[in-house]
């Protein structure tokens, strides 16, 4: 399919970000734009599950939230657990005085994007697939245009570009924006490096409060965390489009995984996330029966992946190669999926960036000469919001990793006993409750 030779805006880009984006210029009647992705089908792999109350408020002023709400489960509460028992709870019912969602939405990926997607349609608006950029330069007549140039030969010349192209993104390596980590190299070795996600159902079906919908469960065990999802039958038929169809619960399981015990098999077949459930996971989901009264297998396997987990921003993310040039989303910063902020914030600069650009423009076309002084502010924003909650998520992976074993011969207990027994006692405190309810919420980051 042929590109338009001229654009306003260029999205390079069509996952959550690159789709928000696009609905943001929509809302702010922005229509001189196009949206590009590199594959021919959006995301069909189910990542990340959790809209938290900033992102559904910001979605909900673009009137963007109304297919996801219908959709998706209320989140009642985050909860941090043993194998066995509750050891703290955030509630998101604590946020009512706060915002007028005071929930998370779980929710899939692959079904967030195709609501977002439909959404964008509805607006009379269609992803160009598959059209892959492989290199932008400065226009050579005006100095505020790029030339961005796509593999097939095509070339578009923008004023405004928006990278939504993922934490390889091309569009921040040729405009030459470097990304590391903000603590500098190394910092994060002592925290879990790498993990495995799987959506899959059990026999027979478990049973206990950590199995029903509308909590995420983070089980802390041995210096490692595993996370347990419930969706129930929600998301059965999208989730199990290419399988065998089922009436069972489908659950969402994620393990850290230790560097000692090698690299994870790229997809993870059954029995490598049953020996994970098996080492890491809550008793109920166990098949050890010295865990669970009630051994529980896995049935299906429906999907699986694994992944490194690290933390890194790019070094800004406005710059201009003629054209504005913004990186939002994992071409602006990447971190562990831990507390499930990634694509929340992501979504947030998204329609935060494209809000900015329609101003930019309104004034450009009143003064042509109009400096950039709106759109770093807002680039200044977002790179302090990616590193607030890069620190956010390094201390939840510093709490849910520290050590089992005894701190030191005159103290024969572990730091990680002392935590749960500390955590213990501080759920019962409604202050403390709402504070971690407020963190995770994202509504102190915006």
């Amino acid at each position: 399919m042929s590109l338009p030779e001229n654009t306003t805006v260029l999205i390079v880009g069509a996952g959550p970000a690159g789709l928000t984006a696009a609905l943001s210029l929509a809302h702010h009647r922005c229509h001189d734009f196009v949206i590009v992705d590199a594959v021919v089908e959006g995301q069909n792999t189910s990542r990340s599950i959790a809209i938290h109350s900033a992102t559904i408020e910001a979605l909900a002023s673009i009137n963007a939230a109304d297919g996801l709400l219908s959709q998706a489960i209320k989140g009642k509460s985050v909860r941090l657990t043993s194998r066995s028992s509750q050891i703290f709870q955030a509630r998101f019912d604590h946020l009512k005085k706060y915002s007028t969602h005071p929930y998370a939405l779980f929710i899939p990926q692959n079904v967030t994007e195709p609501v977002l997607g439909q959404k964008l349609q509805s607006l009379g608006v269609q992803v160009q697939r598959p059209h892959r950029v492989v290199g932008m330069k400065q226009n050579d007549e005006d100095s505020r245009i790029t030339d961005v140039l796509f593999e097939d030969g095509q070339v578009i010349r923008a004023r405004y570009i928006i990278g939504a192209d993922g934490a390889r993104s091309t569009i921040r390596t040729t405009a030459g924006i470097g990304f590391s980590d903000p603590e500098g190299p190394g910092s994060g070795h002592k925290l879990p490096g790498q993990m495995v996600s799987a959506d899959v159902t059990f026999e027979p079906e478990p049973v206990g409060s950590l199995t029903l919908e509308g909590h995420l469960n983070i089980a802390v065990f041995s210096s490692n965390f595993f996370v347990l999802t419930p969706f129930g039958n929600r998301f059965n038929t999208k989730l199990m489009r290419d399988g065998k169809p089922t009436t069972k619960s489908i659950f969402r399981v994620t393990s850290s995984v230790p560097n000692k015990n090698g690299e994870p098999p790229r997809a993870p077949p059954k029995e490598y996330i049953q020996d994970l459930i098996n080492a890491n996971g809550p008793a109920c989901i166990t098949s050890n029966p010295s865990l669970n009264p009630t051994p529980v297998k896995i049935d299906q396997l429906i999907w699986s992946t694994r992944f490194r987990t690290h933390s890194a921003i790019a070094d800004r993310i406005f710059t201009r190669l003629g054209a504005a040039i913004f990186l939002v989303g994992d071409a602006a910063h990447i971190h562990s999926p831990a507390g499930g902020q990634g694509m929340n914030l992501g979504i947030r600069d998204a329609i935060f960036v494209a809000e900015a650009i329609t101003k930019h423009l309104e004034m450009s076309a009143e003064n042509p000469d109009v400096d950039d002084t709106i759109l770093q502010e807002v680039a200044a924003v977002r790179h302090a919001r990616a590193l607030e909650t890069i620190g956010f998520i390094k201390t939840i992976l510093k709490l849910t990793s520290l050590p089992c074993e005894s701190y030191a011969w005159w103290m024969p207990c572990s730091l990680a006993s002392i935590r749960d027994l500390i955590l213990r006692i501080l759920d019962r405190l409604y202050f403390m409750q709402s504070k971690a309810a407020w963190g995770l919420s994202g509504l102190g980051r915006r």
